[in-house]
């Protein structure tokens, strides 16, 4: 796999935004930030080369980390190379557990300019997908059968079957992807079934509408990307509209 120093491991992510009142601007002028993203067909339009700016695209308040769009569109190719790497087609599934990293929005980025189909859950329901993507502590909670690959982020895994994320990303080619994805194909599995580009993007494009999103505002993220609602309002909106996807720092049930 190739290296390439654009990859910056200190990065950003994202979730659910709940209203207008969720939206405050972001550091810096609304021209560092790309524009809203006109009719998109698929969300590698959200992530178009030229899309590529100074602003804040994520932030993770937790652990204090942070993409710019440029760092976020050029990581959001490589994750894409590293799963296509792992086997990843047209149309097969990719499991991500969902926290409130950077590594489970960029897994989802790359994995729609797959055309793979992304599903948010802690466990595998059913068969099981080609690859998961999950924190380093939750590796031995995982059996794959041969053929699919587990790959887990944050410290090193036990196991020599098991991915690193963070080295593969680092070191692949920010390639853009020659995979062709129409707007029909499903991006994300979900409760109710899939959901296709065209209708998670039809309706990240009203929650934009509705919410006062636009370049340089901030969308924090409010619930789980277990629930597609939080997938579309909280990773797909902001980054639709050219603003920042934020994961708030984290409160515990004694707070107030």
């Amino acid at each position: 796999m190739n290296g390439d120093s654009d990859f910056d491991p200190d990065a950003g992510s994202a979730s659910d935004i709940g209203s207008a009142s969720d939206a405050d601007s972001a550091p810096g002028s609304p021209s560092d930030y790309p524009p809203p993203c006109s009719e998109p067909e698929t969300v590698a339009d959200l992530v178009a080369r030229d899309r590529r700016a100074s602003g804040t695209a994520l932030r993770a308040h937790g652990p204090g980390r942070s993409h710019s769009y440029r760092e976020f569109v050029t990581t959001s190719y490589k994750a894409g190379n590293v799963l296509r790497y792992l086997g990843i087609r047209v149309g097969e599934e990719v499991l991500v557990v969902p926290t409130s990293l950077p590594e489970p929005v960029l897994a989802f980025f790359g994995a729609a300019q797959l055309g793979a189909v992304t599903r948010f859950s802690d466990e595998i329901d059913g068969s099981p997908p080609r690859v998961v993507v999950a924190p380093a502590e939750r590796e031995d909670e995982f059996d794959l059968p041969p053929g699919h690959r587990l790959v887990v982020y944050g410290d090193r895994p036990e196991s020599a079957t098991t991915t690193h994320w963070e080295t593969e990303v680092w070191s692949e080619n920010p390639a853009v992807h020659p995979v062709d994805v129409d707007g029909s194909d499903p991006l994300l599995a979900a409760e109710g079934g899939e959901i296709t580009h065209a209708e998670a993007l039809s309706r990240a494009s009203g929650v934009v509408d509705d919410s006062g999103l636009g370049p340089g505002v901030e969308g924090v993220v409010r619930g789980s990307l277990s629930e597609s609602e939080a997938v579309v309002s909280g990773l797909l909106a902001p980054i639709l509209a050219g603003g920042t996807v934020v994961f708030p720092e984290e409160r515990s049930d004694n707070n107030t």
